[in-house]
């Protein structure tokens, strides 16, 4: 039996209406990142002053939809770490987004199965969307933009 009970878990069950209003928000704050070359090109690199790079890989691009991670790249050397290594699916058509991932270890976790508690997966999906919607209004007020993002010929993350 899969349980994800957690000790400190929210006690009401997050909005269904709250959830897709932060999904709104986390659109609206993408688009002041994503320049008009997302279309065109899988990595974008944006590079300020006091901040790491801001990595913008994509992963997958459907008609309505496209699924990149969005990561700092910190470099020591010749090594590279990514964190927080937040992986996100853009709606297009629909102008929301949402995080389906927010950390290394998740990229390829299931985080939804008809068997699966519905509480905890609303939970789940409160907790990394909120944590998204933080990180990106901290990552514009660093002076990421749609001015700082540019094509990049690097590797992509692995």
């Amino acid at each position: 039996m899969v349980s994800f009970f957690q000790p400190n878990s929210l006690r009401k069950p997050p909005a269904l209406k709250r959830l897709q209003q932060v999904q709104e928000e986390i659109f609206r704050q993408l688009h002041l990142l994503i320049p008009d070359e997302f279309a065109f090109h899988d990595l974008l690199v944006s590079r300020v002053s006091g901040s790491p790079d801001l990595r913008m890989d994509v992963l997958e691009r459907h008609n309505y939809t496209t699924f990149f991670r969005l990561t700092y790249e910190f470099r020591d050397g010749e090594q590279k770490s990514y964190a927080p290594n937040a992986h996100i699916r853009f709606y297009h058509d629909v102008h929301i987004a949402e995080a389906t991932s927010f950390n290394v270890g998740q990229g390829c976790l299931r985080t939804a199965h008809p068997s699966y508690p519905v509480r905890q997966i609303m939970q789940q999906a409160w907790r990394r969307n909120r944590a998204l919607d933080r990180w990106l209004d901290y990552i514009l007020k660093q002076g990421h933009s749609v001015a700082t993002m540019r094509a990049s010929v690097d590797c992509k993350i692995n």
